[in-house]
């Protein structure tokens, strides 16, 4: 390898490291990843794809913390929940919540053209989830952590109730 292709590769490997190094350290910790404007300009499907893994895990921790079970009856209950029709059930105790900032993102959320279709909701339920969802993913990029918890506390517990836990799964129901 000539010396000049060598430096690119370690000059390209530092800046791959530092950015790495960067988000590792934001991520997890209580710091904003990107600023207000930033996140908006992200599209909102790709808010939304953050906002999914914010919701899902929100879902699956209060379910652990509801009770014993077994990871089958785990994953159905949180699948019933976080299912783009238990999300727009669930947005209905929300969306008078949103502020000015937060309602436009779930507007453009669920106005965003789509990849994929939903297989088991209708139009309307999957485009309003993708909108809330969006807003999640905002709000997570942000940092504003505590307003995540305000919103999705606004359900309250009756939501993450492991019923497949108490009552035998059946096809159907």
């Amino acid at each position: 390898m000539e010396a000049g292709a060598r430096k690119s590769l370690v000059f390209s490997a530092r800046i791959c490291y530092n950015e790495y190094k960067k988000t590792e350290e934001s991520v997890f910790g209580s710091e904003s990843v990107l600023s207000g404007e930033e996140a908006k300009l992200l599209s909102p499907v790709v808010l939304a794809f953050v906002g999914d893994a914010v919701y899902t895990l929100y879902v699956r921790e209060r379910l652990i913390l509801s009770g014993g079970g077994r990871a089958a009856d785990f994953q159905r209950a949180a699948s019933r929940v976080v299912s783009a029709h238990g999300q727009s059930e669930f947005l209905e105790t929300l969306l008078p919540r949103f502020t000015e900032e937060e309602a436009e993102i779930f507007r453009r959320g669920r106005n965003a053209k789509k990849a994929t279709k939903s297989k088991n909701a209708s139009v309307s339920e999957y485009n309003r989830s993708t909108g809330f969802e969006a807003v999640l993913g905002f709000l997570y990029l942000t940092g504003d952590f505590g307003r995540i918890g305000e919103l999705l506390a606004a359900g309250g517990e009756a939501e993450y109730e492991l019923s497949a836990v108490h009552r035998p799964f059946r096809p159907g129901r």
